[in-house]
């Protein structure tokens, strides 16, 4: 394998890394800013009131992107395992 194909392959996984992570982490910071407002209006100050919401929205992004999410990690498997010749790993 040479560089050039080494470094091409660690910048798409990366990509994709990135891709796939991004909603989820939008996802938990809009929920986790927007329940730090509401605490601050209301005076109320309990720790563990945001992780409730914050659950329920990661696993509400999950369920409604979880087709995205296997086609983009599908198309990207695909193509390393079509990458595998010009590689020369086996």
């Amino acid at each position: 394998m040479n560089l050039e194909t080494a470094i091409e392959l660690f910048r798409q996984a990366v990509i994709n890394a990135l891709t796939l992570v991004s909603p989820i982490l939008i996802t938990t910071i809009v929920v986790g800013l927007t329940i730090s407002l509401i605490q601050s209006v209301t005076s109320l100050q309990e720790q563990t009131l945001s992780f409730a919401p914050k659950l329920f929205a990661v696993g509400g992004v999950l369920v409604v992107g979880s087709a995205w999410l296997m086609k983009t990690l599908m198309s990207f498997t695909i193509e390393v395992y079509q990458k595998i010749p010009e590689i020369g790993l086996w």
